[in-house]
């Protein structure tokens, strides 16, 4: 027998997808109503009280500093930004289950049920790994290994494929240094999923001491300027520098004091 789960409904069996103009204006309907509830999370989020260890390698020096003082932004994330976080984190989780299939002992959480992390400078500098690999494949790395992932575009995967993560992702090499420094690991290893293909990539990073000491460095100077209420130079010498273009904060910094 074949129920008629839309009786009542005026829906006729045979008709047809809805018109294309139809659609268009359901699909325009949900999302608002998506976006709507994505922003609003994103809104009653509790703003970082310190530097992210993710954030070291950003080079400009002003940025951090109004990112962690809270300054306001010209312009926020807008929804599709929040989506591909969101997505983000949906194929992290799918690769720890492809690399625990394929027997890597990868561990994205301590015995307390929390990250592996780290704080430094009072608490002021943290960072949480996405996780360590502390046993696996003979695969030419030595375990453990400090473990990253990050899901990328076909054009961005593709550089870092063609260049390595120092040349092609500087501020993610920044961060795997910082993480391997306080976690006391000798190899990071990146995995890196093309969004468009679910291609992997797999990158060795070895830890490099000067480098690592020179962004701890580096993050303590932030960190002072920003308790001092002091900016540091700007990046560029005029407004239409492409870092400067992409800036949340564009429009303020360039309307404060040099």
């Amino acid at each position: 027998m074949l129920l008629d789960l839309n009786h009542g409904s005026g829906a006729v069996y045979g008709r047809g997808d809805a018109p294309p103009s139809d659609a268009a204006a359901i699909t325009a309907r949900i999302n608002r109503h998506i976006d709507a509830a994505l922003l609003a999370r994103q809104r009653q989020q509790m703003p970082r009280d310190y530097l992210g260890g993710s954030r070291v390698g950003e080079p400009c020096g002003r940025k951090l500093v109004y990112e962690i003082t809270h300054t306001p932004k010209d312009r926020d994330f807008d929804a599709g930004i929040l989506r591909v976080f969101d997505a983000g984190h949906q194929f992290e989780a799918l690769s720890i289950r492809w690399l625990r299939l394929a027997g890597f002992d990868l561990r994205d959480r301590g015995a307390d049920g929390g990250q592996f992390g780290f704080a430094a400078a009072g608490g002021k500098l943290r960072g949480h790994a996405d996780g360590v690999i502390v046993a696996g494949p003979d695969v030419g790395i030595r375990w453990p290994s400090l473990w990253e992932h990050k899901a990328l575009g076909q054009k961005s995967w593709t550089d870092l494929v063609k260049r390595g993560l120092r040349l092609s992702k500087p501020i993610y090499f920044a961060q795997v240094q910082l993480y391997m420094a306080y976690l006391q690991l000798e190899v990071a290893l990146l995995t890196a999923l093309n969004r468009d293909t679910l291609a992997l990539h797999h990158e060795a990073v070895p830890f490099d001491a000067g480098e690592a000491q020179r962004l701890s460095d580096h993050a303590v100077e932030i960190l002072r300027a920003a308790e001092a209420g002091e900016l540091p130079p700007r990046i560029a010498q005029a407004a239409d520098f492409f870092l400067c273009r992409l800036c949340p904060y564009a429009t303020r910094c360039w309307e404060a004091p040099a």
